[in-house]
């Protein structure tokens, strides 16, 4: 492949990036979309129990 060709594929793989962001930007509805700010997650050790050491570990449950 010669120089020219190298920069003409490199050219065209980020016109279609970029062609593809713009895309995907101006067909977004935010409507349809659930809003970030209404996901609510428990935080993981807020609610964790602190337990002492000498706990065996077959007796306390965990959660993923």
């Amino acid at each position: 492949m010669t120089n020219l060709q190298v920069l003409m594929l490199i050219g065209a793989f980020i016109t279609l990036t970029f062609g593809s962001f713009l895309w995907f930007i101006i067909t977004w509805d935010a409507k349809a979309e659930e809003s970030i700010s209404s996901l609510q997650t428990k935080p993981a050790l807020a609610f964790s129990p602190i337990l002492p050491p000498e706990v065996p570990h077959a007796y306390t449950r965990v959660t993923l």
